[in-house]
């Protein structure tokens, strides 16, 4: 078990927490909210209890719908926002397990979300090939529910990619001239976008 989830103690409130923390402009619904994180419907009934006993969680009701927030107003609520994003990550090898599941991976680049770059326009890069589109939508689903966001990733076969790197392509340069971490590199690009 992740030690904040100890802390917290249950993994299921630690991803309501993240998901509100990190989403608090946005009103989600119980149906929302068991998709996003990846818990059943029972068990967020039963954290949203909580977390609005605490203070943390607002119910508001909308156009005959009920949904829930992040309350602002919660006396430590900055202080918690901050301690949950410097102490969420997700691994590189729980990364690269993860994605691996999708096909045969040849290249896996983190930026955006991940190093801080916010200019960049997708956080995750992956290139492979065998990519089931589907499948790689839900593993990718998967990592977004234990970072609490949606990750913008982008997926390109190795000869697409190869052919993305030739023209100078501007979502490639955006994440290699940006702050970047590249977990796994079986083409060869060395950071510069030329593959040897």
């Amino acid at each position: 078990m992740d030690p904040i989830a100890r802390l917290f103690n249950s993994p299921a409130r630690l991803k309501l927490l993240r998901l509100f923390l990190f989403n608090d402009d946005i009103g989600l619904t119980v149906p929302d909210i068991a998709f996003r994180t990846n818990v059943v419907a029972t068990t967020v009934r039963k954290e949203l209890k909580v977390l609005i006993a605490a203070g943390i969680v607002r119910k508001r009701s909308e156009k005959g719908k009920v949904g829930f927030v992040a309350n602002k107003r919660f006396a430590h609520y900055d202080a918690l926002q901050l301690f949950l994003r410097t102490t969420t990550r997700v691994d590189d090898a729980v990364i690269l397990t993860t994605l691996k599941k999708a096909g045969t991976l040849r290249l896996v680049a983190l930026s955006g979300l991940f190093t801080g770059a916010v200019e960049t326009k997708a956080d995750l890069l992956i290139v492979g090939d065998k990519l089931e589109d589907k499948h790689l939508e839900k593993l990718v689903h998967t990592l977004e529910a234990e970072l609490g966001r949606e990750l913008r990733f982008a997926a390109f076969s190795t000869e697409d990619f190869r052919y993305r790197v030739g023209v100078y392509d501007r979502l490639l340069r955006d994440i290699f001239d940006y702050p970047h971490r590249t977990l796994l590199d079986k083409i060869g690009i060395s950071g510069n976008l030329s593959p040897k």
